[in-house]
């Protein structure tokens, strides 16, 4: 499992922590029952805080993503990826709404946010 740190993120190092292994649970790189490093192992391939990383793996635990054994260490919990798609269909329809509303605001047309959509999505 590789995880990447930039500085120059706006985004907390936790965040970027936890997206990352979303993604990667999410794309079927880690499969249920895979044990994640230690905490403290975490850190120190990262060369973070162990409470940076502690964060991130709660935050996971709390959204079902992992679970935790104590003296054992943190795994890939079971996925219901269709339930994780679907929430993730919400969101990006709410972001999709508010992109149409701003651009509306401003005079923009269909044919001009597909445009855009497509250079951006070409990236």
């Amino acid at each position: 499992m590789q995880i990447i740190i930039s500085n120059s993120s706006k985004e907390p190092i936790y965040e970027q922590i936890t997206n990352q292994i979303k993604s990667l649970i999410l794309t079927g790189d880690l499969l249920e029952g895979t044990a994640l490093p230690s905490m403290r192992q975490l850190a120190k391939d990262l060369q973070i805080s162990v409470i940076t990383t502690k964060r991130a793996y709660e935050e996971l635990e709390k959204a079902g993503f992992i679970y935790s054994i104590v003296g054992k260490g943190s795994f890939i919990a079971e996925q219901n990826l269709e339930v994780i798609k679907e929430k993730k269909l919400k969101v990006i329809e709410e972001q999709l709404s508010a992109v149409i509303k701003n651009s509306r605001e401003i005079g923009m047309s269909l044919n001009e946010l597909q445009e855009l959509l497509s250079i951006l999505n070409e990236e």
